[in-house]
């Protein structure tokens, strides 16, 4: 054997502890679009896991759940359980509009979270607890959350738009006094309903004014939409205005938007066209609303049926 051979043991390098992930994903209902949602945030998640060494997926956790105050989300309770219990080290979601539903719920299980020692990371954002100060993670979020619901808002403005401008909208089939949905939420006439509204418009043309179709409604005993027994005028008065009554319904006919949808024939009518116009020019003769070329002031005469009946 040499005398300058050696020999130098190495010892194995220490094998690095997995570190257990669980997945958190909300979706707000169960249709087609927020489920295809819930499928790519649970791919995305799970592909970020399997590619990070030293992640170990532990279990995914789905809620799907309102938005709104008060509605349970079984799974995230059941995630914040298995952190206290250490079976979780890492809580990974997609941004912080699914981990809660508004700042304060963020906050607050972000704290109960760090007393556990379990780090949260935000996906779409790339905010990770482990390297973000406490002061500076609550001023992101905030910001984050502020911007959020303003798009949140932009985005359902969007979606109202483009439903009523597809004919898709349920607000088309929206009922009101004298109809009724079908089985497939179409509206029907409900004809213990529509009687008292000709009535109302027949009256109105024959001279009666608000306050007279009021008494003589609640002569014949007939009931409000709301089923009380005193009509107030200003139930009587929309309901004259409304073109519901000859089967046209108008969205987005708001100072919101700029544009608006009008579906016509969109269901049987109770009024016809021509009624209706009538009672429509009526109105105005009757208003005492005068308008200026500087203002808009109400004139001292109103319309009466007692004045009617003497001009007659």
């Amino acid at each position: 054997m040499s005398e300058n051979k050696r020999v130098h043991f190495i010892p194995p390098m220490p094998v690095k502890r997995k570190q257990k992930v669980g997945i958190y994903c909300r979706v707000s209902s169960n249709s087609t679009e927020q489920l295809n949602s819930l499928t790519n945030q649970v791919s995305a998640l799970t592909r970020l896991t399997a590619t990070t060494p030293n992640w170990l997926l532990v279990d995914t956790y789905i809620d799907i759940s309102s938005g709104k105050t008060g509605s349970k989300r079984k799974e995230f309770m059941r995630i914040l359980e298995d952190c206290q219990a250490k079976k979780i080290e890492i809580v990974i979601t997609k941004n912080i509009s699914r981990f809660g539903r508004d700042t304060i719920e963020v906050l607050e299980s972000l704290h109960k979270l760090r007393e556990h020692g379990v780090r949260v990371i935000f996906e779409q954002e790339g905010l990770d607890t482990a390297d973000t100060d406490s002061e500076l993670m609550i001023s992101i979020i905030e910001s984050i959350a502020q911007a959020e619901n303003e798009s949140r808002s932009e985005n359902i403005k969007w979606g109202y738009r483009r439903h009523a401008a597809q004919g898709t909208s349920k607000l088309y089939n929206r009922k009101c006094y004298g109809y009724e949905n079908d089985i497939d939420g179409e509206l029907i006439i409900k004809e213990d309903e529509a009687k008292h509204v000709r009535l109302t418009f027949e009256l109105y043309l024959r001279g009666f004014s608000i306050i007279g179709i009021k008494r003589e409604l609640e002569k014949r005993g007939i009931k409000t939409p709301t089923g009380k027994e005193n009509w107030s005028k200003r139930t009587i008065d929309v309901m004259l205005s409304n073109e519901k009554y000859i089967g046209v319904v108008r969205l987005l006919n708001s100072s919101e938007y700029e544009e608006h949808c009008v579906s016509e024939n969109n269901h049987p009518a109770i009024i016809t066209k021509e009624q209706f116009e009538a009672v429509q020019i009526e109105r105005k003769k009757r208003s005492n609303v005068v308008k200026t070329k500087d203002s808009v002031k109400r004139s001292s005469r109103k319309y009466s049926s007692k004045n009617k009946k003497r001009e007659k």
